[in-house]
């Protein structure tokens, strides 16, 4: 950790959060079981089937 920029760094977190949500996705469709995401302030179930295989942060 020595010397990175916050550049760096937030590239390495995006990478993590990136690769966490394509494990997750995996987990979920190998199981069956829908994501349950809060959006605005409404509880929502995404189906395996509807689930984007991959994510991108800004």
């Amino acid at each position: 950790m020595a010397n990175r920029t916050f550049k760096e760094e937030s590239k390495m977190i995006l990478k993590g959060l990136e690769k966490a949500y394509e494990k997750m996705v995996k987990f979920k469709k190998e199981k069956g079981t829908p994501l349950v995401v809060s959006e605005e302030v409404k509880i929502k179930k995404i189906y395996p089937n509807e689930i984007l295989p991959t994510t991108t942060y800004k």
